[in-house]
């Protein structure tokens, strides 16, 4: 009896000194760098609820973020592509695009998080036949001319900020200040574009791509992980989006809530990019082209606040063609794989 009571006594201490930690990733105040570090968590914050919480095995997400906190959302994007031409050559190639963004939470009333869309800074790099060009704000223009547009788009984009309302439960309310980021784009290519039309051309194809409801997409996208409806452990769902102008071909995304445990939820995605294929004939030329892919990886989340810490995604394309006259065929092929990551400082 007293070895059992001297046993009892021992794991009731180790329970008692163990000491609850999270990972947190954020961005540091002084460096303006993203990192993520082990934190000891208080027993008060402890009994506090989860972002990432479970109802009867159902988990839900919403957002519990911090006045002042500077949360990460970069965007990295690496793309390699391999061309096999009709005489047997392989040509490869690499592209990469890092988007530097963070959202600072402002305030927190009526159930709404006031913050602030940080537009830190982009880089662009292009490798091939041995030769790299590369586009960054955060360093002088390029010499070549032809990348100096892209480059004072974007170096006029760089710094500038967006005002967002969202709900606890990542609902985007509204983003504003662009008429803000579109003078700022005006001023940065007046320099070298002096006609006031060619400036009000270039705009206008900015406000394209660049406007509230993209911007909403996007945010939704990163953001809004789990159905509102909740999931459990091992549960599916699927989204499907139009990857064709006509409609007519859809992309479809499963996921997966692998795990909720150590503070992070993990979920697994797994996708097919539809086989495409078309065949015109004129002119006694017949031209055949076939194309398809997937996509696979894994998105984790903070259980304490609901903020995306990683996702890493691999996309994979085969694209083929050939060209014949009935007599003679020529055909080439090209293969791209391209990794979507955000936060890639996570560890």
């Amino acid at each position: 009896m007293k070895k059992i009571t001297a046993l009892a006594l021992i794991a009731i201490t180790l329970v008692a000194c163990k000491k609850e930690t999270k990972t947190i990733t954020r961005v540091d105040p002084k460096t303006g760098k993203t990192e993520t570090v082990t934190v000891e968590v208080s027993a008060e914050e402890a009994a506090k609820p989860k972002a990432i919480a479970d109802s009867s095995g159902v988990y839900k997400q919403k957002f519990i973020l911090e006045k002042g906190v500077t949360y990460p959302l970069v965007s990295y994007q690496r793309e390699i592509q391999s061309l096999t031409t009709p005489d047997g050559k392989t040509i490869s190639g690499t592209n990469e695009t890092t988007d530097e963004m963070s959202v600072t939470v402002n305030d927190f009333k009526d159930n709404i998080y006031d913050m602030t869309l940080n537009m830190v800074g982009k880089r662009m790099s292009s490798s091939a036949n041995g030769k790299t060009v590369v586009i960054d704000t955060k360093q002088s223009a390029p010499k070549e001319e032809s990348l100096k547009m892209d480059y004072m788009v974007s170096k006029g984009l760089a710094g500038n900020k967006l005002s967002v309302k969202m709900d606890i439960y990542g609902n985007i309310k509204s983003i504003t200040g662009f008429e803000s980021v579109h003078n700022n784009l005006r001023k940065a290519i007046a320099g070298t574009i002096r006609e006031k039309k060619q400036q009000d051309a270039i705009i206008e194809n900015f406000k394209a791509g660049f406007n509230e409801e993209m911007m909403k997409e996007q945010l939704s996208k990163n953001l809004k992980l789990i159905p509102s409806k909740g999931t459990k452990i091992g549960e599916k769902w699927t989204t499907s989006e139009d990857i064709d102008p006509n409609g007519k071909l859809k992309q479809t995304l499963t996921f997966t809530l692998v795990k909720v445990e150590d503070g992070k939820a993990e979920i697994s995605v797994t996708g097919v990019i539809p086989s495409k294929s078309d065949k015109q004939s004129k002119d006694g030329m017949t031209h055949t082209m076939s194309m398809g892919g997937s996509e696979s990886g894994k998105i984790i989340i903070d259980e304490n606040t609901g903020w995306l810490l990683n996702q890493n995604l691999s996309v994979k394309t085969n694209q083929k063609e050939s060209l014949s006259d009935g007599k003679q065929t020529q055909s080439m092929s090209k293969n791209a794989t391209t990794s979507i990551i955000i936060n890639p400082s996570y560890k």
